[in-house]
């Protein structure tokens, strides 16, 4: 079982999430999503960037089998990347 945690900052919890489902996820609870074969606890928090601006910075931490996870992990950077698309 691996587990793999990601920091994504100017990304909202709900876009987050929202980018889980569409790789194949489903809301378990109002901060985790699971998919066939892994599992992303998400959370979120203000953090500085500079002396008086704060981003939104999303945690998620998936689990799952290596050879599912991976695939997951590469196609939600790529889409945060390209946010808000």
């Amino acid at each position: 079982m691996l587990r793999v945690t990601r920091r994504f900052r100017g990304l909202s919890l709900e876009q987050a999430m929202g980018y889980l489902e569409s790789l194949g996820g489903e809301r378990i609870g109002s901060n985790a999503i699971e998919g066939e074969g892994w599992r992303a606890e998400l959370t979120a928090e203000k953090v500085p960037v500079g002396p008086s601006y704060r981003l939104t910075e999303v945690t998620i931490t998936w689990t799952g089998e290596e050879d599912v996870l991976e695939p997951i992990v590469l196609r939600f950077r790529l889409k945060a990347f390209r946010a808000p698309g």
